[in-house]
């Protein structure tokens, strides 16, 4: 499995985000979103231009690969839009580039396309974060729904990732001592408790607050919590 996806170095962290998060790559990405493609991995040739055609005719912008390992190959962080995959194909399953993409962070809805006897395999799955499956054979319309249902979830998530992108650029522009008051404001402590529990006067931590507010382009107390708790819940870091 390890090999199958190849080495992936791992960027060396920052003091208070991993930039292996999936908003990191948003930060300094492209400002304009993607276009939307429907990736479908499959090894069955009349499957896949079954699916081209449908899906073309629908005006979906597609993408077919005839393989797990020609799929990964093309991958890339940035790709947007959902991922069509069988369960089982000769080499790499669709199981193992699901869990492989998972190791990557990848962002992708996936939508497994499964035989009769794959279903208790495929809802382990679902359980992983797959967004759905759909059994052999399959009718045109319920196939359509899920592809939109993938594709509202992908823009969902990208919106909330880019959101979340904002607040870290803004975070990463505080000092230590400020990112420290920030903790503690989030942990719902007063300024002249901060001030005992990190040693300064209660003028500086009113200067530290003001600061961190300013940096963090926030109105209010209760808009600067909820935007960092929204973008660190993922991670749990001031969740006790």
């Amino acid at each position: 499995m390890t090999g199958a996806c190849g080495p992936k170095p791992i960027p060396k962290a920052a003091p208070f985000f991993d930039l292996r998060c999936p908003w990191r790559l948003l930060v300094n990405g492209p400002s304009e979103a993607p276009e939307q493609t429907i990736y479908i991995v499959d090894d069955d040739e009349a499957l896949r231009d079954s699916l081209v055609w449908l899906l073309e005719s629908n005006r979906y912008r597609v993408a077919q690969f005839p393989s797990a390992e020609a799929f990964l190959e093309a991958y890339h962080a940035d790709m947007a839009g959902c991922l069509v995959l069988d369960v089982r194909m000769p080499g790499m399953s669709g199981l193992e580039l699901y869990e492989c993409l998972r190791d990557r962070h990848a962002t992708l809805p996936v939508v497994f396309i499964t035989g009769h006897g794959d279903v208790p395999m495929a809802v382990s799955v679902l359980k992983k974060g797959a967004v759905d499956f759909i059994e052999k054979p399959f009718s045109d319309r319920d196939m359509l729904k899920l592809i939109e249902q993938c594709l509202a979830t992908e823009r969902e998530s990208r919106t909330r990732l880019r959101q979340d992108a904002v607040v870290a650029r803004r975070l990463d522009q505080l000092t230590q001592r400020e990112m420290e008051v920030l903790e503690l404001i989030i942990a719902g402590r007063l300024n002249k408790q901060i001030a005992d529990d990190l040693g300064i006067s209660i003028k500086t931590v009113e200067v530290h607050r003001a600061r961190v507010m300013e940096k963090m382009e926030a109105n209010s107390l209760a808009e600067l919590v909820q935007s960092v708790m929204t973008c660190e819940a993922a991670r749990g870091r001031f969740i006790a």
